[in-house]
């Protein structure tokens, strides 16, 4: 009906009579005889309003559907007067009602000059029965016998004929209109209720603003608010309202919190608390208001418990503590406070990541309460920000000081929160700072049962402690571990190992290794290859794998047969690629001068077993996969070395050289490095081992294509090891012209291979092809000192070709001149016969 002025007539009458049949339903369904004959009475204004339908091309203006919309508005005041159970006064009511119909039925008239005269006498009649009927205390209408309860106008004489030729202009009608509206809004405190309690959109707004002015005024007395039930019939519309009716119910509800404490006790049970609770999910005023209210009823002791209990309260009052509402977060912030006396509170409020009160508990709560902070603590989901937070607010250093004065459980649950706040670098720190370290190894070397319990956790900080280089300001502290080792349980003995394995990579740590070497540590964990415990396995290959990389020789000196046939072993059936890469990578550090070394792993068969993992791996690339990569890639060096051709020939027969020529292009820059180097020193050989072109070692004729263009001969990768048959020209070019240079030597002296003196021209005419002189002088501009001296090298013997003389070397003459004025002393000679070479300097230069 809000929008009665774009409907067609005939659809707005319809409306209007369907509403008077739900209303004469309604009444007739209650039961009551006062309502059975109102319902008969709107039965017939029913059928008058069927009537003018069938009028519309004299009823349709503006000013009649104005009085149709005034009707529709009676209707639903009137439906909502049925359905209520306690109304004080009903007759007073149907008599008000009757009046307000009877006078817009007159309106009607009034505004219908051109009707028929028998429709005008049919609606005349029923405003004359409905301005004079009268219900007495029987229920049943009478005549009316004197004035209306409520003040009113009459529309028009009683008078028919008077009535018929009466005239009234459109704003006499609107006056009336008018008055009728601002009667209707004159409620009495019978109507507040009712409305509050039924009202729907205008009817329900009009009321509430009613009442809130009133309350504002001072109008309304708690007796009458405890007798009416208001405070419960506000809380039960919150979850029914329009958002702006909420706001009013919340601010009504916070005025009469703060003028009666009886009031704020009415507003604390489960329900309401859970109404209002809702407000906080929604907008920004609203919550505001809601947040202020229940502040407002914190002061209950009642309150603390309920609202904790509430789902997503305490969630939401974070929320709320970290949004941009300052007023709001304020009163979260004062709220949650009020909550945290509660423990339970305090422990959802760090669920819900707002750590403040459960820090509290561990610095000044009880004894219990801090045990059961600790717990919670120890349990729970923490991420990164979490642990940062905690560990701002002060929580590491009150649990350090739970741990060293408490008895056996607070002990207990203080090192497993500890455990759980120890992921973090920031954390570690504060551990340090407290001198933490030396009561944790003391409880470590404890035999005191009653502390057995406490060895684990303790373990396993130290693991994390570790990981922070302070930790090497403990000299001792690699010494005591080692001699921990073995006489403890297997949890403590992973964690021992990760520990040492941080501590033993630390890059200022040679002091701690040297006395970890001199205690035998090495000899310590060579058993633990082969125990059972997978944990502690991985640790110790790890542990073993960081010393070898800084006591390469005194690992060798430790690793017999056994020892390297069981690493081996790892790394053909363990299930674990950081297995396999912890072994590769052990083997990859024993110095290649070890020839013994070298004739356990052929005997064992390594080369076919790393060949065959490398080429099964996955192609994603992870920190472990490269590891292995640069390991595998390290041991080939070994298996190439350039005096023992049939060392190379067994690592080309197992397909060594496609694998290095694939980690050219995929691995990672060590793996590259290591693979250029592989391959440099196979190549050293491809001169000799080359077939002649009338060898008769071939059983057939080979194609033309199995010449080598810089070879000049027959070349078989698997046999001669070529550079170019394999293909690791063009990816070794690639790796000049990437923006890293730490590969760079390995890559030219892999290329220099090609410029040996029977081969130098072919060599340069193929690296010219593929694009490597460019990348050569390029690369001069920023490589390492070693890398452009091979690159000058290698250009020398490039630019004695004029061909290639010619096209490269004016983009050549400014990185030489730049080098001969601004690079290494070391390398200006060289420079200055490469720039004459050039004719770009006379070689009798005093540059020579």
């Amino acid at each position: 009906m809000e929008k009665y002025d774009l409907r067609s007539f005939p659809e707005l009458i319809s409306e209007l009579v369907a509403s008077v049949e739900e209303v004469s339903s309604i009444a007739k369904d209650s039961e009551k005889e006062l309502f059975i004959e109102f319902s008969s009475l709107l039965n017939k204004l029913g059928l008058i309003l069927s009537d003018i339908k069938n009028n519309e091309d004299v009823m349709d203006t503006v000013t009649i559907r104005k009085v149709i919309k005034s009707i529709w508005k009676e209707l639903q005041r009137v439906k909502t007067l049925i359905k209520s159970t306690d109304s004080k006064q009903p007759i007073l009511w149907i008599d008000n009602v009757m009046q307000d119909l009877g006078r817009s039925l007159g309106l009607v008239l009034f505004a219908s000059i051109d009707l028929h005269s028998e429709m005008k006498e049919k609606i005349s009649a029923l405003h004359k029965e409905f301005m004079n009927v009268r219900f007495n205390g029987s229920f049943t209408p009478s005549p009316s016998s004197g004035p209306s309860s409520r003040m009113s106008r009459p529309p028009s004489p009683c008078n028919e004929d008077e009535f018929v030729s009466a005239t009234a202009s459109e704003k006499e009608i609107e006056e009336e209109i008018t008055e009728i509206e601002e009667e209707r809004a004159n409620l009495s405190i019978d109507d507040v209720v009712l409305q509050l309690k039924y009202g729907i959109d205008e009817d329900f707004n009009f009321a509430l603003s009613g009442f809130n002015e009133s309350i504002k005024q001072g109008l309304i007395t708690n007796d009458w608010i405890n007798e009416e039930g208001i405070i419960l019939v506000l809380v039960n519309r919150l979850s029914s309202c329009k958002p702006n009716n909420r706001l009013i119910i919340l601010q009504i509800l916070r005025k009469l919190a703060s003028q009666d404490s009886g009031n704020k006790e009415k507003m604390v049970d489960v329900a309401s608390l859970s109404a209002l609770v809702k407000s906080l999910t929604r907008d920004s005023e609203e919550r505001r208001e809601a947040v202020g209210l229940l502040l407002d009823l914190s002061d209950l002791p009642a309150v603390w418990r309920r609202l904790g209990r509430i789902q997503g309260c305490i969630v939401m009052l974070v929320t709320m503590l970290n949004g941009d509402d300052s007023i709001a977060s304020s009163n979260a912030r004062k709220l949650l406070n009020a909550l945290s006396s509660n423990t339970q509170n305090a422990l959802h409020m760090a669920e819900a990541g707002y750590f403040k009160p459960l820090v509290h508990y561990l610095k000044e709560g009880s004894d219990m309460s801090k045990i059961l902070m600790a717990t919670a603590l120890s349990r729970m989901e923490l991420t990164d920000q979490s642990r940062a937070t905690l560990g701002e607010d002060g929580a590491v250093d009150h649990l350090v000081k739970m741990f060293n004065a408490g008895k056996l459980e607070a002990k207990l649950s203080a090192l497993n929160a500890l455990q759980n706040l120890s992921n973090m670098s920031e954390n570690i720190q504060r551990l340090i700072n407290s001198g933490i370290v030396i009561s944790l190894l003391q409880l470590l070397f404890s035999i005191t049962s009653v502390l057995m319990t406490l060895r684990e956790p303790a373990s396993a900080i130290l693991a994390r402690i570790a990981q922070s280089e302070s930790i090497l300001v403990n000299q001792d502290v690699a010494q005591q571990m080692l001699s921990l080792l073995n006489l403890s349980s297997p949890i403590i003995q992973y964690h021992l190992v990760l520990a040492l394995n941080s501590i033993a990579g630390h890059s200022n740590a040679s002091k701690v290794r040297r006395k970890m070497k001199e205690n035998g540590a090495i000899q310590l964990l060579l058993p633990f290859l082969t125990e059972s415990n997978t944990k502690i396995r991985t640790g110790a290959l790890d542990l073993l794998y960081t010393l070898s990389r800084y006591l390469p020789e005194e690992m060798t000196e430790q690793l017999g047969e056994s020892h390297l046939n069981i690493i081996v072993n790892i790394i053909s059936s363990s299930p674990l690629e950081t297995d396999k890469a912890a072994a590769v990578g052990i083997l990859s550090n024993v110095p290649i001068s070890n020839k013994k070394v070298t004739e356990v792993l052929k005997k064992a068969n390594l080369l076919p077993v790393l060949i065959s993992m490398m080429n099964s791996s996955p192609s994603t690339v992870s920190s472990t996969s490269n590891s292995l990569a640069e390991a595998v890639a390290g041991i080939l060096i070994r298996f190439t070395v350039p005096s023992d051709k049939r060392l190379q020939l067994l690592a080309a027969q197992n397909e060594a050289i496609p694998l290095l020529v694939k980690l050219l292009s995929s691995g990672s820059l060590v793996a590259k490095c290591r693979a250029a180097t592989a391959l440099s020193q196979l190549s050293q050989n491809s001169v000799s081992l080359r077939k002649s072109k009338k060898s008769s070692w071939f059983c057939v004729s080979p194609s033309a294509t199995a010449i080598c263009e810089v070879h000049d001969r027959y070349c078989i990768v698997k046999n001669t090891f070529c550079l170019v048959k394999a293909g690791a020209i063009p990816p070794l070019v690639q790796i000049l012209e990437g923006k890293e240079r730490e590969a760079d030597e390995a890559v030219l002296n892999a290329m220099a291979t090609l410029l040996q003196d029977e081969i130098w021209e072919n060599g340069s005419d193929c690296i010219a092809k593929n694009g490597g002189v460019e990348a050569i002088i390029k690369m001069m501009e920023s490589a390492s000192v070693k890398a452009q001296e091979k690159g000058l090298w290698i250009l020398e013997r490039v630019f004695q070709v004029e061909e290639h003389r010619v096209k490269y070397g004016e983009s050549a003459q400014v990185v030489l001149i730049d080098l001969t004025q601004n690079g290494d002393p070391r390398l200006k000679s060289t420079t200055a016969k490469l720039l004459a070479q050039l004719e770009l300097l006379q070689v009798q230069s005093s540059y020579f």
